[in-house]
């Protein structure tokens, strides 16, 4: 330190100093509110030992850093951040993220189509759930920070009926547009008035096996049935959609026929088809339980497509199940799109009786005490 008749000398064990690094590179200031303080980061005492006593936390959006206790000279705290992947208070997410980060990501429909979801693909990623009694995959971390699963059964199959908590019927009744609906009421697109066959079925497993663990199962997040309607097979034009009008719905025109090759896959839903609970604050605001079914853009984001085949996808099955998204309505006859036991993409009418596969979101602020994702050692919340 320069001075008017000569310098002092000091070193720097004589301060308290911070050092910050973003991704193991060391940087000069704080950076912006998108990165949080990994667990990585910790302070030394004056003999430059890692003190085990002290605690960092960090506020992103003010730029708040606390250290405590801060009792003696020579402290010195180094602080990794890393980006952000999941919104404040995901305690899951993190938890998740840090364990086995889903392999793909894309904008979510999630808060109106504000924020990224994570999701998992191949033949068996490390996204197993152990919750309620049953055994769950991950199939993606919502945009909100919610944990989105699909029923796999009462032991880890991978394969087969177990999979599935039944069959059932879409709708029993098949003379209109309507029966598309997850829900529907006569002569309205997006009507929410009648259950349908299928989702009553889901009530009726949700209140028998699922009611006592409500407190963690997340009713804002929803589920989406696209019933974005056109009279046209090649784009929207967002006709039809009523009575015996030839319409073809928003999951048809991105994913009918168009195989290994779709780059179209969409995870935005009108409000209107996104279902969610009566006390919910977004959605429809319609469904009794927190429960719905995969969607069939979901199902080909993991590989399993129009007319391909396709064994190597965690959501193959060896069976036949339901998606909830509505492909076509034509002659008579309202088409949903079902993920064929071959391990591609398919579509029957409503009153046919394919296997029912439960899908739910985990709340965001729930805390995993244990679990890797793998299927020996899958994530468990703390209760």
């Amino acid at each position: 330190m320069p001075l008017l008749n000569g310098t002092i000398n000091y070193t720097l064990a004589d301060l308290n100093i911070v050092a910050m690094y973003v991704d193991g590179e060391q940087v000069d200031t704080v950076p912006d509110g998108k990165y949080t303080l990994t667990s990585e980061s910790y302070c030394t005492n004056e003999d430059n030992e890692k003190d085990e006593s002290i605690t960092i936390s960090y506020d992103s959006e003010t730029k708040g850093l606390s250290v405590s206790p801060m009792t003696k000279k020579g402290t010195k705290c180094y602080l990794y951040f890393v980006e952000r992947l999941c919104p404040e208070g995901a305690t899951a997410c993190n938890t998740i993220m840090a364990a086995s980060r889903p392999q793909g990501q894309t904008t979510d429909w999630t808060n109106n189509g504000q924020g990224v979801t994570y999701y998992y693909t191949g033949a068996n990623p490390d996204n197993w759930f152990y919750f309620g009694g049953f055994w769950w995959r991950i199939i993606r971390i919502n945009g909100d920070g919610t944990i989105r699963m699909i029923y796999q059964g009462t032991s880890a199959n991978t394969t087969g009926i177990g999979t599935q908590i039944g069959t059932s019927a879409f709708n029993s009744s098949f003379d209109d547009n309507m029966y598309v609906g997850f829900k529907y009421t006569s002569n309205q697109v997006h009507g929410t008035g009648t259950n349908s066959t299928i989702l009553t079925t889901l009530n009726d497993w949700y209140s028998k096996n699922l009611a006592d663990e409500a407190d963690y199962i997340d009713g804002n997040a929803g589920f989406c049935g696209d019933r974005t309607p056109s009279t046209s097979s090649i784009s929207s034009n967002g006709s039809g959609g009523t009575g015996t009008t030839a319409t073809y719905y928003g999951a048809y025109i991105r994913l009918y026929n168009k195989g290994t090759s779709n780059s179209n896959l969409s995870l935005q839903c009108d409000s209107q088809d996104v279902y969610t609970t009566t006390d919910s604050s977004s959605g429809n605001k319609s469904l009794q339980y927190p429960i719905g079914l995969v969607t069939a853009d979901e199902a080909a984001l993991t590989g399993i497509t129009w007319n391909n085949a396709n064994t190597g996808s965690y959501l193959y099955t060896n069976s036949t199940y339901w998606t909830m998204s509505p492909s076509w309505y034509s002659g008579g006859n309202p088409f949903v799109f079902r993920v064929n036991s071959s391990g591609d993409l398919g579509q029957w009418i409503v009153h046919l009786t394919p296997g029912v596969r439960p899908v739910i979101n985990i709340r965001a602020d729930v805390s995993i005490s244990s679990g890797d994702g793998s299927a020996s050692n899958p994530y468990v919340i703390a209760t």
